[in-house]
């Protein structure tokens, strides 16, 4: 099963309802086995991601693009998530670094997708 990532320069024009990319780069590609774990990190360069709504949404092949969540940079409130996917993965990120983690403890089949962090548009 592959667990797929896209790097910034191929989602600078990448919208979806409000939310766009921007200087954001991206952990590389990853193969994971069903029950794997997996972590992705997005950092974040040319913005304060404290200013935004960070998000993090994904594409399986042939299938449209689905929102995991989004967290308030910065904030003390929880992070939102899908409420199909609600449990499945957890948002996190490193205020210090700038830098924002999709986490998942056991992956599926059903998970191998291309996976977007983006921010929301003001």
């Amino acid at each position: 099963m592959y667990v797929n990532t896209r790097s910034s320069t191929e989602c600078q024009h990448f919208c979806f309802a409000g939310v766009c990319c921007d200087e954001m780069n991206q952990s590389p590609s990853q193969l994971k086995r069903p029950g794997d774990p997996f972590k992705l990190s997005c950092k974040i360069s040319g913005f304060d991601m404290t200013d935004y709504f960070m998000h993090w949404i994904r594409q399986k092949p042939d299938k449209a693009l689905e929102w995991i969540g989004g967290i308030n940079s910065g904030s003390t409130n929880a992070p939102d998530y899908s409420d199909s996917l609600k449990g499945q993965f957890t948002l996190t990120e490193d205020l210090s670094t700038s830098t924002q983690f999709l986490e998942a403890k056991s992956l599926s089949s059903e998970d191998s997708a291309v996976y977007y962090c983006a921010r929301e548009t003001h």
